[in-house]
């Protein structure tokens, strides 16, 4: 039988929150701060459960054993690729919507024929589900003219 780790209670937080993310990065809470956050930080990467990723830490597949997950699925590649393809652009086509931008991919994966979750415009655009309800109501607006 194996037996976990001892994890001090920042520790477990930290490494539960990351692994309840789809991209399982390490977001600490804004209530811990200073000297409390680099320490918890440095002992998960000192035991290789987190790494450094595009400006942030992600968890590793140790990790993901730590808090007791599987590393999920990446997401599908549709959801996240840029736009610079004809066809994208003349989705875009008619819509007050700079080409490149968030509002932009979430206009793409709006017209889709098999159209979009609010998951998928999420992954799509970074948001919350809340904002990307908001953009879509404030694109209506626009285009009704309203």
């Amino acid at each position: 039988m194996e037996t976990l780790p001892k994890l001090a209670p920042t520790q477990a937080l930290l490494l539960r929150a990351a692994a309840r993310r789809a991209d399982g990065r390490v977001i600490p809470p804004a209530n811990l701060r200073g000297g409390a956050r680099v320490k918890a930080m440095t002992a998960l990467m000192r035991r290789e459960w987190i790494e450094a990723s595009d400006g942030g830490f992600v968890l590793t597949d140790a990790g993901h054993a730590v808090a007791g997950r599987k590393r999920p699925e990446p997401p599908e590649a549709e959801c996240i690729q840029e736009m610079d393809t004809v066809d994208d652009l003349q989705l875009l086509e008619g819509l007050p919507v700079r080409p490149g931008t968030k509002l932009a991919a979430l206009v793409v994966a709006l017209r889709r024929p098999q159209g979009a979750a609010n998951l998928r415009l999420m992954l799509a655009t970074g948001w919350q589900p809340h904002s990307a309800r908001g953009a879509i109501s404030g694109l209506l607006r626009k285009r009704l003219g309203g």
